[in-house]
C-alpha cells in the first residue's frame, strides 16, 4: 500500500497516522485558537454503523483511497454520491474511526434545513424571559453563552489541534440554496454570531463560553469561530439533484459504488464476526446477483436478513432463502 496514504481503509486504528499528515497548502491554512479540547471518542452512530468486532471493516478500492486521501491532504469537503446503501455516510465513520478523530459531527439535511441550523442556534425568547425575571429579582446580569449552542458545522469549525469528521447526511434533500449558502463557511473555514460580535468591545464580553455540538462549554472569542484545523467534510448525495458549479469546484468528488465481493464479504464479519461471511454465503450470493443485475439492494437488506435468518429456519436452506427473499425485494421494484 502506498506510504502517502493517511486513510488506508483497513479498519484497523491508527491514531498516529493523522500526525503524519503534511501542512496543507498555503490557500487552505487556516490560523484560528487557542485550540478546544479533544474531540470525544465516537459514540453509538459510528459502532452501530461500522460493527462492534475486530473483523476489517469494508475497503475501498484503489480509486476511492485516493480521492478520501486527496480531501484529507488538500482541506477539501468529500462529496460522495452513489445508491442508497452504498456506504456514502459510513465512510465519515470509517475515518474517524481509524484515524482516531472522535465523534463524528452529524448534520442530516432535510428540505427546510438552513446553514444556520448548521452553524449555531440562539434562544432568544428563553434569554428575554430570564432576563426580565433576573430584573424583578435584582439578580445578576445574565450570561449569553447559556442560550447558544453551536451546531454540528460551527462545531466542526472550531480551532482543534487535529481535524473533526463532518457528516452532511443527503445534502441533495436541501433547498436551492443551502449548497450555495455553505460556500463561504467551507471556503474560509469561519463564521460570526452577530449576537456575539455586537458585544465584543464591551469590558469582559471579548470571550464568551457557549455549549456545542457535543456538549461542552467552549469559548468563542470576538464574536468569532476560526478554524484551526480544518475539518474532514463528508457530503453525501444520492444524485437526485444537480449541485452548482461554485460548490462542485471546491469539492472532491466521489462516485461510491455499492459494496461488491470483498467489501461485501468484510462488511459482514464487521456486524457478525469472523466467519460469519462463509457460513452467510448462500445469503451473500442472493444479494450480490441482484445487485449484479441492475437492481437497487441496499446493505441494509442483507444484514437484516443475515440476522433474522440466524434465529428463523437456521437449518433450513430453502426457508432461509424465502425469508432473505422477503427482505431483499429491490427497492425500485417496490415503487413500480
Amino acid at each position: 500500500m502506498s506510504d502517502w496514504l493517511i486513510y488506508r481503509g483497513t479498519g484497523d486504528a491508527d491514531h498516529d497516522r493523522i500526525r503524519t499528515l503534511p501542512p496543507p497548502p498555503p490557500w487552505r491554512t487556516f490560523e484560528g485558537g487557542p485550540a478546544v479540547p479533544a474531540a470525544p471518542p465516537i459514540d453509538a452512530a459510528s459502532k452501530r454503523r461500522l460493527g462492534k468486532t475486530n473483523a476489517p471493516l469494508p475497503t475501498q478500492d484503489e480509486e476511492a483511497l485516493h480521492l478520501v486521501n486527496a480531501a484529507l491532504y488538500l482541506r477539501r469537503p468529500l462529496l460522495v454520491t452513489g445508491e442508497p446503501g452504498s456506504g456514502k455516510s459510513t465512510l465519515a465513520h470509517a475515518v474517524a474511526h481509524e484515524l482516531g478523530l472522535g465523534r463524528v459531527l452529524q448534520w442530516p439535511v432535510v428540505s427546510r434545513t438552513e446553514l444556520k441550523d448548521g452553524l449555531y442556534t440562539y434562544d432568544a425568547v428563553g434569554r428575554l424571559q430570564d432576563v426580565q425575571l433576573s430584573r424583578q429579582n435584582d439578580g445578576p446580569e445574565d450570561d449569553i453563552g447559556r442560550y447558544i449552542r453551536l451546531g454540528p458545522l460551527g462545531t466542526a469549525l472550531l480551532p482543534s489541534e487535529l481535524p473533526r469528521v463532518l457528516l452532511i447526511d443527503e445534502l441533495d434533500k436541501s433547498d436551492l440554496d443551502l449548497p450555495n449558502d455553505l460556500l463561504n463557511a467551507l471556503e474560509e473555514g469561519e463564521f460570526g454570531l452577530p449576537e456575539l460580535e455586537r458585544i465584543a468591545d464591551r469590558p469582559g464580553r471579548d470571550e464568551v463560553q457557549v455549549l456545542d455540538d457535543d456538549g461542552r462549554r467552549v469559548p468563542v472569542r470576538r464574536g468569532r469561530v476560526r478554524c484551526c484545523a480544518f475539518p474532514f467534510v463528508v457530503m453525501t448525495s444520492n444524485g437526485e439533484r444537480d449541485f452548482p458549479a461554485p460548490l462542485l469546484r471546491r469539492c472532491i468528488h466521489l462516485e461510491l459504488d455499492p459494496p461488491r465481493d470483498e467489501r461485501l464479504a468484510a462488511m459482514v464479519q464487521a456486524h457478525f464476526g469472523a466467519g460469519s461471511d462463509e457460513r452467510n454465503l448462500d445469503l451473500i450470493s442472493l444479494f450480490a446477483q441482484g445487485t449484479r443485475s441492475g437492481e437497487l439492494r441496499p446493505t441494509d437488506q442483507l444484514l437484516n436478513a443475515i440476522f433474522l435468518t440466524q434465529y428463523a429456519a437456521r437449518e433450513e436452506r430453502d426457508s432461509r432463502e424465502d425469508i432473505a427473499d422477503l427482505l431483499m425485494r429491490p427497492l425500485d421494484q417496490r415503487q413500480r
